[in-house]
């Protein structure tokens, strides 16, 4: 039987649009039987939060509501929605043990399922990956 393929992404940013990617990737992934693991870091830390509903920012950010209801209406899971899919199928959430000292983010402020991991163990799961992603 062929090894399964390994998959890593890095996500290091927020907003909703940067959020969705990781999350479609993830389970797609998963979906074709990969061993999938994400890795938060920086601001995409707060992608791990309970409750945390992300938007977009910037310019973008009064498009938000728009783009949540486009995605409603083509059947498009949101966010928590997709959240929730990729923990269902086994996709493997990292949060950033460096990051989340410097960002003030305690292990109890993160959803269920999260492994606290440092920079060089995620490495070595980069290292063995078929493929790695920075999102």
């Amino acid at each position: 039987m062929p090894e399964k393929k390994k998959l890593a992404i890095v996500v290091s940013e927020n907003s909703l649009d940067k959020a969705m990617m990781p999350m479609f990737l993830g389970t797609a992934g998963a979906a074709l039987d990969a061993e999938v693991h994400l890795f938060f870091t920086f601001w995409g830390l707060f992608l791990l939060k309970k409750d945390y509903k992300p938007k977009l920012k910037g310019m973008m950010a009064p498009f938000t509501g728009m783009m949540i209801s486009k995605m409603k209406a083509k059947n498009i899971p949101g966010y928590s929605e997709l959240l929730t899919q990729a923990r269902e199928l086994g996709v493997k959430l990292y949060a950033c043990s460096t990051s989340m000292d410097m960002m003030g983010i305690k292990k109890d402020d993160l959803i269920e399922g999260v492994e606290v991991l440092g920079a060089t163990a995620f490495l070595k799961i980069a290292f063995e990956s078929d493929v790695t992603l920075f999102i």
